[in-house]
């Protein structure tokens, strides 16, 4: 299939290498330096686009894309507090549209993992929960979306946490309160993606971590994602794409 890829950084050289090697071909690649050719691409040259550009972009990205009938798989974090508009305007144009924080097999294994800790230790309120991620120098939002998703696991099994809290090294301290969630996001080196998920009471700790080696498990999944997503029509995530695997266990 023809795949348009927006946003051309690590991540989407990453994911061209591996639509290549699936077979695939390379529509086009859009990022900030040539964002005008956007508008050249003839509808029937592009099956499916791969998002992964900035927050400051992917909305208008999106937007662009599903009024011209592309399916659409997006990666980008930061901008969420347009989901709403966006999943009305896929279904508007009767498009199809699928996000996902992180398109890594094991980070959704380990959101699965979060949830059914979080459900075990809804008894236990002496345990304080937090969360630390950790992301290279380069990622521009923080907390980064998959925190997000941990923290939100939390919460819908967790009646006496109501918000998350992120805080920055570099910036004033967020007030945590008893009923929050802090999230630490720490900026290193060229790190991929750290997660940690700890329960702390006064006589002990319960850690859960996920630790990514590489951009590949993350790129993987989106070309995955891209590939299970032509010919469909609606809005779509992980749990949706899992749940079709060979393998998948039952809910």
């Amino acid at each position: 299939m023809n795949i348009l890829l927006l946003g051309y950084g690590k991540m989407g050289k990453t994911i061209e290498q591996i639509a290549l090697d699936r077979g695939h071909q390379i529509a086009g690649r859009i990022d900030a330096d040539n964002h005008a050719d956007l508008a050249n691409l003839e509808p029937d040259a592009v099956d499916v686009v791969i998002e992964f550009s900035s927050p400051e972009s992917a909305v208008d990205n999106l937007s662009y894309c599903l009024k011209r009938g592309w399916p659409v798989v997006c990666g980008t974090t930061g901008w969420l507090s347009h989901r709403t508009e966006i999943e009305a305007l896929c279904r508007d144009n009767k498009g199809a549209f699928f996000y996902a924080s992180n398109y890594s097999i094991g980070v959704n294994l380990f959101f699965r993992l979060n949830k059914i800790l979080a459900q075990f230790m809804r008894n236990y309120p002496s345990y304080h929960v937090s969360m630390t991620e950790i992301h290279h120098t380069e990622k521009k939002d923080a907390p980064s979306g998959t925190a997000i998703t941990l923290a939100e696991g939390v919460l819908e099994q967790l009646p006496h946490k109501h918000r998350w809290v992120v805080n920055e090294p570099d910036k004033e301290p967020a007030i945590v309160g008893t009923d929050d969630i802090e999230i630490k996001s720490l900026r290193e080196g060229t790190v991929p993606g750290t997660h940690i998920v700890r329960y702390e009471s006064d006589v002990d700790r319960i850690d859960i971590k996920h630790v990514a080696h590489s951009r590949q498990g993350f790129a993987l999944g989106a070309v995955v994602a891209a590939e299970w997503l032509v010919g469909r029509e609606g809005v779509f995530g992980m749990d949706d794409l899992l749940g079709m695997l060979p393998g998948a266990p039952a809910h």
